[in-house]
């Protein structure tokens, strides 16, 4: 039994808690008034914000599957939400997953390499402020999940210089968490592996690391191929990379003979066919879409379209498109790339995605879509079902206007991104001598987050924010020896070098 002596001894003294507030009060304001900004809203957007892939979670979360377009996972967290019928709960934890990153790369920056509280704050204020950030906290969509996974696991790996097998193992699972959100999580897992064999901290967290994160994927997998016959994680990675060298794929250069290659020969567009976005070769009707968009060229070949016999053709006429065309694979993936770092915000690929991710306080009443989804159900009729009442975004004044206005104003521009990201690369090039240093993780991460949907898809802005607290966090340990304060005061161990 806990004697009230030791609870004592557990509950800070007056002087202890004055000696905390005093030393964090800088990010506990910002933490504060990111909170605030959150609270506006939840109140001016609520219950929730709706984006296309919006449907296919809440139809995961009612039809419980290994769903073919995209890992399930974060359709699992609105499963385990769905007892309390409220799309206001499902953002308002996401939210606390945008605080909750902010507070990660705080006490990382703080607790680990010693930057002051001014510093470490200056690094999360992106993630507190940015109004994209919390427009997309608003969205029934997976990206906040992901993004704190993702902090998290790196967070993890640099919190000490040695990592032990049991942290090793902790950082596995939080890798099959991301890999089961978004499908580039397992990317991130070959990534953390080869960042832990170059720092040579031993065989047992490398084994830990991988076998963790294992048991899960292949466990996911492994239901996958129960439900849809074939050990994958999705069926969509041929279709999305189609869709990625549709855009200039030139079948006379790809040498498609239609007498032996119909299937693929199927595929081909000429020029003046083609689309100027990559989004349209997959979705340009797809899921029973009655908006008169035209055809997309999926449709010429027989069967749904995301099942396996379309996802094969589909990945080997892409593969044929990049060996046949490097260069204009390369040029059209530089392209998608540089538009991470503009200054505005350029509308792409369209003006129904861009407007997506924008508060937008006069708006007439929402409509959700009637399409149907793979699990059986109907995009609006799920809805209503998940959250038992009207499920449409309901704008308030004057919270709306309030966001809408924020939002012209406060957000990381990409000119902005880029140069956080140029410090980070900077942190590595001095640091060379030891492979870049604690730099090298967080600054790959971002890089590789910000790389992969312009090399395998096509860019869109919502797969931007997950890359700025990486790349925020690569900045701040680059610059940490000008922010390091010289009293003895400074906050926790100071435990990196290089």
């Amino acid at each position: 039994m806990v004697t009230v002596a030791e609870l004592v001894r557990v509950v800070p003294s007056a002087p202890a808690r004055r000696a905390f507030l005093k030393d964090h009060w800088v990010f506990g304001a910002a933490l504060a008034l990111g909170a605030a900004l959150r609270l506006v809203t939840m109140l001016g957007y609520g219950p929730a914000m709706w984006f296309n892939d919006s449907y296919q979670y809440v139809s995961v979360a009612l039809h419980p599957r290994p769903d073919p377009i995209r890992p399930s996972g974060y359709g699992f967290w609105l499963l385990l939400l769905k007892p309390f019928h409220s799309f206001s709960l499902v953002v308002f934890t996401q939210h606390l997953m945008g605080l909750a990153t902010a507070v990660l790369i705080y006490v990382l920056l703080r607790r680990r390499f010693g930057l002051p509280g001014w510093g470490a704050t200056l690094a999360a204020v992106p993630v507190l402020f940015d109004a994209y950030q919390i427009q997309l906290e608003q969205l029934i969509m997976s990206d906040t999940m992901f993004t704190l996974l993702v902090t998290g696991v790196v967070t993890l790996v640099l919190w000490k210089r040695r990592l032990s097998w049991r942290a090793g193992a902790v950082v596995g699972l939080l890798l099959a968490l991301t890999a089961l959100t978004r499908s580039i999580g397992l990317p991130i897992l070959a990534l953390v592996t080869a960042y832990l064999i170059v720092k040579r901290v031993g065989w047992r967290p490398v084994v830990a690391v991988v076998v963790a994160c294992a048991v899960p994927v292949l466990g996911y997998m492994s239901w996958f191929k129960a439900a849809n016959g074939k050990v994958a994680m999705t069926n969509s990675d041929g279709l999305i990379l189609y869709m990625r060298t549709a855009v200039f794929a030139d079948c006379a250069k790809m040498r498609i003979d239609p007498r032996k290659e119909l299937d693929i020969a199927l595929l081909c567009l000429d020029k003046a066919e083609r689309k100027p976005f990559a989004q349209w070769y997959l979705w340009g009707a797809g899921q029973g879409r009655n908006d008169g968009t035209a055809p997309e060229v999926l449709h010429r070949l027989p069967g749904k379209k995301f099942d396996e016999f379309k996802n094969e053709i589909a990945g080997r006429f892409a593969q044929r498109a990049i060996l046949s065309q490097p260069g204009d694979y390369l040029a059209t993936v530089w392209r998608d790339f540089m538009r991470s770092f503009h200054w505005d915000r350029p509308r792409f690929p369209d003006a129904k995605t861009f407007n997506a991710y924008n508060f937008r306080a006069n708006l007439p009443p929402e409509r959700l879509p009637t399409w149907s989804s793979y699990g059986g159900g109907r995009a609006d009729t799920d809805a209503f079902m998940y959250e038992q009442g009207p499920p449409e975004t309901k704008i308030v004044h004057p919270w709306a206007d309030v966001m809408e206005g924020y939002q012209k104003v406060f957000f990381l521009r990409g000119i902005m991104l880029g140069a956080i990201l140029l410090i980070g690369l900077y942190g590595i090039a001095v640091r060379w001598r030891t492979l870049g240093g604690p730099v090298l993780l967080p600054w790959l991460a971002a890089f590789g987050l910000l790389l992969a949907p312009a090399a395998t898809a096509e860019f869109d802005y919502r797969y931007v924010l997950p890359a700025v607290p990486l790349a925020c966090l690569a900045a701040a340990i680059t610059l940490r020896r000008g922010l390091r304060p010289t009293s003895a005061s400074a906050s926790g161990p100071t435990t990196a070098r290089g």
